[in-house]
């Protein structure tokens, strides 16, 4: 097995992407979003103005991350909503880190201070992984949407990308 490694996503990644994006889907620990995405939905991301790493690992993008617009409001700009998925069969080694050390990187570059996201309770993986980079839980959204007729918390987490830097 071949070291994994970070790199910019790049439009022939779509199929790889939305493959691992409907695993999270069907799984239903990830995202409120219950329909699959295809190859064309996911190119159409390329054109918005995203911040997307993958991770490949013998050959194979194996996980990717994701960081989007939080508001449309100026006063926003540098703060970006986050998402990373890792593909079923190589969950539990390391890819989620790898993904989003990546973006942390891409963010900073493009001048982001902020990365946001909201994480189900019950997806400890994924907590557990983010307080491990730095992540704040700044607390939970009660009954934020419905997934399959069913009211699902929310944890609402945050990282501030330039922690060092005076304000």
């Amino acid at each position: 097995m071949s070291a994994p490694f970070a790199r910019t996503a790049r439009r022939e990644d779509a199929a790889e992407i939305a493959r691992i994006y409907n695993e999270g889907i069907e799984d239903r620990v990830a995202t409120f979003e219950t329909e699959l995405r295809g190859e064309k939905d996911v190119l159409r991301w390329f054109d918005e103005e995203r911040t997307m790493v993958v991770v490949e690992q013998d050959g194979r993008v194996s996980a990717f991350a994701s960081a989007f617009n939080y508001r449309p409001r100026r006063c926003y700009d540098g703060v970006r909503e986050f998402s990373v998925y890792v593909s079923r069969d190589a969950r539990g080694n390391g890819l989620g880190g790898v993904a989003l050390n990546a973006l942390f990187d891409a963010a900073r570059a493009r001048g982001d201070w902020k990365l946001l996201s909201r994480v189900f309770p019950e997806n400890q993986a994924s907590l557990k992984l983010l307080k491990s980079l730095g992540f704040r839980e700044v607390g939970t959204y009660i009954r934020h949407a419905k997934l399959d007729g069913q009211w699902r918390d929310v944890v609402i987490v945050e990282k501030l990308l330039n922690e060092g830097e005076a304000a």
